[in-house]
This record gives structure tokens, sequence and C-alpha cells, in this order.
């Protein structure tokens, strides 16, 4: 029979173990090997058992062994020791409050908001797909650490992501179990009578969306997750968080208004509740919960009487922007008409003019709403998440600044990066420090070789016991009977190189690129004196059969008798799984179509655990790999045949691996210590280790987008939101004005006319007619690079020039290069709020 309503009942502790249920519950423990130990102690067996998630020890450990343990004098003494420790974390100062912002015109908010569409703090909370969802986690421990006041929301999904199993063909089946809120690490956020707060959004056709407020805490960050799964909501309306992108576009609309709109909601709710204060920056994490902009430009015209633009000026100045999209397909767009459906009746967004909202979603399509457009309309500040996706942005939404050079287009970055304790074996911390400590300088010379090696082994050595016992699992939920899978105790060898390859698996991912000649393949697994094995492991979206279709080829060519005790593939990748992957294989593969992967932390992650990068040179790898660290793929740049490319770049990654990597590896002194090899794992220890911290991005943010915006925001709203006021009338006088600016002349003077030299000091001089502007509204520069055979521009340099009488400017400046020159001018808008000239997108050139 089956249960009609399921529900989970909490374990009771005795009053003296009561701070096991506060540890329990903040998130904490995650990344804090003195408080699992402590709950491992509870019972070894039953902490095995449930994933070492303290929950559900609790829930399951005999009420008598409870008992005991309140009478046991040391470990209670412990449990003491261990929540003392987290009240300190919880209350001390720590590097943000330490910091200051120095010159750089911020100033620190008190109060940061992060929306993200998914969080993958720990598996005990099945809330994330994938590398998004991971990094978004991060981001909240790392804000924890440093004592960044962040807020963090999105939405909570009653089936989380899917569980991936194999058919007997190697098909991916999904499942999508049923996830009870009160069984995982989360408070239902409710009035002082204890009635739940609940989130109201207007739908259309007069219905209300209803959604629960859950927090989880994950140390001094609360994350805030909305549940429509409520009585109040009619059938249609409490499936709008049933899955993780899940269901057509109507579903997912409803998923990003609740998580944008109805999320500022919750957050302002929170903050009057807890008394923490209101968020003076807002972080959105990709465009998928954008409409959070619509909904603070509600507030704005609502609550203080501010028009649209006024509004716009003032939500702008406090918002940034992340984009995570390396290709337009990977943006969230809605049909125009669907927009209009939820948005047109005015009950959703009161006071918000309709066009206006479609207009911040504009593309090229007039049929399409782009929510990363609307994303990078709404935020003042915008970044990609490594310095090669920074770029790739750029050139992506660079129409939205038309008359700008690619490099000028307002859209910084910064490198995404992975909370080392999170992600670090305990046995490595403890070996070569921590390289989140200040001072830290690399593993240190008394650290051996041989130490190191030895410390790798016994990580190989976990991986292979968990690839072993997965394996078998695996085989028998694909229907193998226990009595034929004797061959799964002897899968891998733990004194044999491994490589890791583990991810998402779209089609620019290339999961199969191994597979381009199995052949050559085989022969590397098969070496008689320097065998490979390899652990592949990732999740399809559902709908997606392309990528469907490679997991099944992979799985295939892994079922092969002759191969299945070298190459393995793990369904149901998580954050558990990832973990044994990253700790135990000697290298990280990656080979993404460059350059498609905006940063791909993965690799990240095993270099933490001494693991060396053999990556194609894309994301994070293309900034930080210094040739001694891992290896780069070549990449058949200028090839336009993808089947040719791929080719070409699967014969370079055979190359390296037969010819380079295991010849390496295999490479062993007297001592069976394979020398070489533990130089580049020390090097990449000691080098990688510190920059590829969360704390550094997250201190990165703090810098470059959440001080500057929070001065921003504090500005506009100055009395009375007097700047935004000023800016909105100072935008609707450029307006009125831009098109009849011009350049009418500009030259270069040059003492004597003699041919001039590099670095001499030469005078531009223009003629400009600002149309009725004020010298004050605009910034006039001077331009001068090399030019070509169509007189564009590259390598410029600008200086400002300064107006001198009927309408001329001038000024002075080096010339910076050699060769055939070229020079212009160019007017550009100049206000105090904007960040940057480019940020109104208007340019007037000669």
């Amino acid at each position: 029979m089956r249960a009609v309503r399921r529900f989970t009942v909490r374990a009771g502790l005795p009053d003296p173990l009561a701070d096991l249920g506060v540890l329990a519950t903040n998130l904490r423990w995650t990344w804090h090997p003195p408080t699992q130990d402590l709950f491992a102690d509870v019972d070894r067996d039953i902490w095995a058992a449930v994933g070492g998630d303290p929950l559900h020890l609790l829930a399951q450990v005999p009420a008598e062994r409870l008992e005991r343990l309140a009478t046991d004098p040391g470990f209670l003494a412990r449990v003491g020791e261990v929540a003392a420790d987290l009240r300190r974390y919880l209350g001390e100062p720590r590097w943000y409050q330490r910091h200051d912002t120095g010159n750089n015109g911020g100033r620190l908010p008190a109060s940061i908001a992060y929306f993200s569409m998914e969080f993958g703090v720990t598996e005990a909370l099945p809330n994330y797909s994938g590398g998004l969802g991971v990094l978004a986690g991060d981001h909240l421990k790392a804000a924890s650490d440093l004592g960044v006041p962040l807020i963090g929301v999105g939405l909570l999904y009653r089936s989380g992501y899917f569980r991936q199993s194999l058919s007997l063909d190697g098909w991916q089946v999904e499942h999508y179990p049923v996830i009870d809120p009160n069984g995982l690490p989360l408070e239902p956020l409710t009035e002082p009578s204890g009635a739940p707060i609940l989130v109201h959004v207007a739908m259309p056709g007069g219905r209300v969306l209803r959604a629960r407020i859950w927090r989880a805490q994950v140390g001094r960050v609360p994350l805030l997750l909305l549940d429509s799964d409520i009585e109040e909501n009619a059938e249609d309306l409490r499936g709008v968080t049933d899955r993780l992108y899940g269901g057509d576009q109507d579903h997912r609309i409803r998923q990003e208004i609740l998580a944008g709109v109805g999320g500022v909601r919750a957050v302002r709710t929170y903050c009057e509740l807890t008394g923490t204060p209101q968020p003076e920056v807002f972080h959105t994490n990709e465009g998928h919960a954008g409409f959070l902009g619509l909904e603070r430009l509600r507030e704005l015209v609502s609550g203080q009487g501010l028009d649209f633009d006024q509004s716009l000026s003032a939500v702008r100045a406090g918002t940034v922007f992340t984009t995570h999209t390396p290709v337009p397909a990977g943006i969230d767009r809605f049909p125009v008409d669907l927009v209009q459906h939820y948005f047109g009746d005015g009950t959703l967004l009161p006071g918000i003019d309709l066009r206006r909202v479609l207009a911040l979603g504009a593309e090229d399509n007039p049929g399409m709403f782009n929510m990363a457009h609307m994303g990078l309309r709404l935020a003042q500040r915008a970044n990609g998440v490594s310095r090669l996706h920074g770029a790739v942005s750029r050139d992506m939404f660079g129409g939205l600044w038309p008359g700008f050079d690619t490099d000028e287009v307002p859209i910084s970055s910064v490198t995404n990066g992975v909370h080392g304790p999170t992600w670090a074996a305990r046995e490595m911390t403890e070996v070569i420090g921590d390289p989140t400590d200040e001072g830290y300088t690399g593993v240190d010379a008394s650290v051996s070789d041989a130490r190191l090696w030895e410390l790798r082994g016994t990580l190989r050595r976990r991986l292979v016991d968990e690839v072993r016992k997965r394996v078998r699992a695996a085989w028998l939920q694909r229907g193998a009977s226990a009595l034929e899978l004797g061959w799964t105790d002897t899968v891998f060898d733990p004194d044999v190189l491994t490589v890791g390859f583990a991810r998402r698996v779209p089609t620019y991912k290339r999961l199969t690129l191994m597979l381009r000649d199995s052949e050559r393949l085989r022969a590397l697994l098969l070496h008689p004196q320097r065998p490979v094995q390899l652990v592949v492991a990732g999740k399809s979206h559902p709908a997606d059969d392309g990528g469907k279709a490679l997991i099944q080829q992979i799985v295939r060519f892994a079922d092969d008798a002759g191969v299945r005790h070298r190459i393995v593939f793990l369904p149901d990748y998580d954050m558990n799984m990832a973990r044994y992957l990253y700790w135990g294989c000697d290298v990280w593969l990656n080979n993404p179509m460059r350059p498609l992967e905006a940063c791909g932390t993965s690799g990240m992650k095993a270099a933490l655990n001494g693991g060396l990068n053999l990556s194609i040179r894309d994301g994070w790898w293309d900034e930080f790999y210094d040739g001694s660290n891992g290896w780069a793929i070549p990449t058949a740049d200028g090839i336009t045949d993808p089947v040719r490319r791929d080719d070409l770049e699967a014969a370079a990654l055979y190359e390296l691996l037969g010819s380079q990597v295991a010849p390496l590896y295999y490479d062993r002194d007297a001592a069976g210590v394979p020398t070489q090899w533990m130089a580049m794992v020390r090097h990449t220890l000691s080098s990688l280790g510190p920059q590829i911290q969360a704390t550094r991005m997250v201190g990165e943010y703090v810098e470059s987008a959440y001080a500057p915006a929070a001065a921003a925001g504090a500005l506009a709203q100055a009395d009375d939101f007097r700047v935004a006021r000023d800016l909105a009338n100072y935008r609707g006088r450029l307006s009125g004005a831009w098109q009849r600016v011009r350049v009418v002349d500009c030259e270069l003077a040059v003492e004597d006319n003699h041919s001039p030299v590099i670095g001499e000091i030469v005078r531009v001089n223009a003629t400009v007619d600002l149309a009725g502007l004020g010298a004050g509204d605009v910034e006039v520069q001077a331009v001068i690079g090399r030019v070509g055979d169509t007189d564009d521009l590259s390598d410029v340099v600008t200086a400002v020039m300064h107006p001198t009488e009927g309408g001329r400017y001038t000024t002075e400046l080096a010339l910076p290069h050699a060769g055939a020159l070229g020079v212009t001018a160019r007017v550009l808008p100049k206000h105090g709020l904007l960040a940057t000239p480019a940020e109104l997108g208007k340019v007037v050139l000669a």
C-alpha cells in the first residue's frame, strides 16, 4: 500500500544534548571537521549509513544511546566545546568587519542579498543540479567565513534535481524523490504566534501564488528558500517549486517570478522579523532571478513616489549581475506574449508600465524577452566568471552598447573559486596546511615527496573502494544478478594512473571526445607498463536526448568486458560522489569546445587535493595554467568543421596522455616515488591553492562590486533620492539632445610639421556641437590607435579633452605606437552616478 501523505518526525534530544540540534541545523558542519567527528561518535555505523547527515543520524539513533551520551561527561564536554566554537564563529569580527575599502570610492554594505536559482551547499539539502548551484553554495560558505553579511535567496524544490540511474542498455533514467522539508536542515519562517509566514505573488485571472519561507543557516549566512507546495495554493500553483529546471516555459516563468518578485518580498519580511538590515546591494547570480529588479522598481514607484526612470537609476546603482552563459543558446528567453500574460494586467507589479518591462528584456528578435538583457539593463555592475569568459561576454552582449569597442563594454570578470574546507580532503589540509590562512606560502619543505605520494595513494585507494561499491550497485540496479558481479571486486587498481571526468553533459563539454578513436583509448587503458584508468560521471538534462545518447556511448564502451576494469561510468553524480573523485584522481580531464566553458570549477577542486589538470585552455584554466601545474590540450582554433576539430583535439589528448602524462607518472625513483610528478603536485598545491579559493572570489566581489554598489546606491537615495531623480532628469535631457550632438572636426597638431616619433607628446583639437547640453554633461575624448586599411582603430589610448572656447576642445597625449596611427574624437555622457562612460550605451564619434 502507498502512503497518502508523508511527514517527518524529528528526534527529541535529552536536555544535556540540546546543542546537538543547533549544530545539526547550522550547515557549518558541512565544512567543520570537529563537528563532523562529534556526530560520527554518536554512532559510527549509522553515521556512515546516512552519508554523514546529522539530522538523519539523530532521527535513527536509538533513544537509549542518546540517554547514555547525555550522562557521559567526556561527550558532553565535547558538545560544549564544539557549540562554543560555533558561537564564537558566528559572533566574532572576521575579515569583513576588519576590512577597509581604501580609496576606491566604496562603502561596506550592512547587508547584501544574493539570488540564485539553485544552491549546492550539501547533499543533505539537495537543491542543486550542477556547477551553478555548487558555486552559489561555495559563495555563501566563503561569505560566512569572511563575515560578509550575505542573505541567500532561492527556491525549495520538493523533488530537488533528479536522481540518475541507467537502463540495461545504458540509457539515462530519471527518478524524482519526494523531499519533506521537515526532514532537511531547515526552519520555517514564522510569526511570533508560530503561524508560517507566506509570500504572496499575484497571478493572472485574479489568482495568488503563495509560498512559505524556509531558512537554512549556512554558518553566518541565512539562506531563504521559497516553497509553493502548500494547501493555500491551487494544485497547479502548488507545483511551481516541484522540480529544478523542470516543466515547460509557462512553468519556468512562474518559478522565476516567484524567485525574483517573491524573493525580494521574502527578504524584506525576513529582515523586518529579525532586525537584520535591509539589503543595500542585490546580486543576481545569472538571469533566472532577474525579475527581482522589477519588484524593486515597484517598491520605489509605490512607496517613494518616484517615476520609472528615477526608480531605475536607484535600482541599477545597487545591483550586481553575474552571467555564467558563454553562448546565446544558454540564455533564458521567454515569448513576449507569455511575459505580457503575467505582467500585463498590472496586478503583479502595480504602477509599472508593461512597455517599460518589455523594453528591459528586448533583443533582436522582437518576439522574445531576454532575461540576460534585462539583468544587464537593471544592474550597474556586471561580470563574467573568468577572465576569458569576461571577454566572451563583452563580445556576446556588445550590441547593448553600440558604438563602443568590445573591450569597452562594461562587463568585467571575477574568476570563480571553490570553498577549500568543503572540497579539500581533511588529510591533505592536515599535511600541507590551509591555503586560506594568511601567510600561507605553499607546501612546507619538511613535507617530503614520499609523504605526499603516500597521501595521494591513500586518497586513490579510497576512490577505488568507492568505485567498486558504486559499480556493483549500478549493475544491480540495471538488473544484473549478484552472482555475475564478482568482477566488480577487482574494478580499478589503486596503483594505476587515475583520470577523472565528471560534469553536466551538454554537447559543448564533449563527454565522448575520449571515444573519437576507441582503439587508441583502449590501448591507453590497457598499456602493459603504463596503464590508465578512467572514471566518468555526469547527468544530462531530462529533456536533452542528445546528452543522454552521449552517456549511452560511454556506458556501452565501459560495459565491454575487455576494458570494464579500467573505465567506469558512475551514475547519479552529486556532491558526495564528487568528493571521492576530487580526492582520488591523479588527473582531472576537461575538454570543452573553447571558449564555451564559462569557468568550470571542478578542476579547481581536484587541484586542492594534488590532482593535475589536463584541460583545454578554457574558463579558469586559460588564466591559471602556467606550464607546471598540469597540461594544456592544444586547440584547433580556426577550424570551422566541428568533426575535424574534434578529431584533431582528441588526437592531441591521446598524445598528451600517452607520451607525457603517463610516462611522467610511472617514472619512479629507487623508493618508488615519481619525483618529477610530485614536483608538479607540490607546485600545484602551493601556487593554485590560494588562487582558486572562494574566499578570494568573494573578496574580489566585495572590492569590485559590493562596496562600489553600496556607495552608488547610498548616493542615489540620499536627500530623498535627489541624485536618482537628477540622473533620471539628466538621461531625459540627454535623450532629447543626443541625436543632434556631433563632432564637427578633429585634428592632430604636430610642432614644425615633422614626422612624430613614438612617445612624442602631440596635441589633439576638436570642435564639438553639444546641441544645448552643457560642457559638464559630457566627456569629450581624443582617441589614438593603430589604423588599418579600413581606418578602423585598434590598440587605442584615450585622453580627456578640455573645453576652451567656441565649442573647441583640446588635450595632449603621448603617441602610443610606431607605424600607421589614426586619431579621432568622441563624446560620451558624464554624470556622477555613472560607473563608466559606456554605461548608457551612448557615444558620438567624429
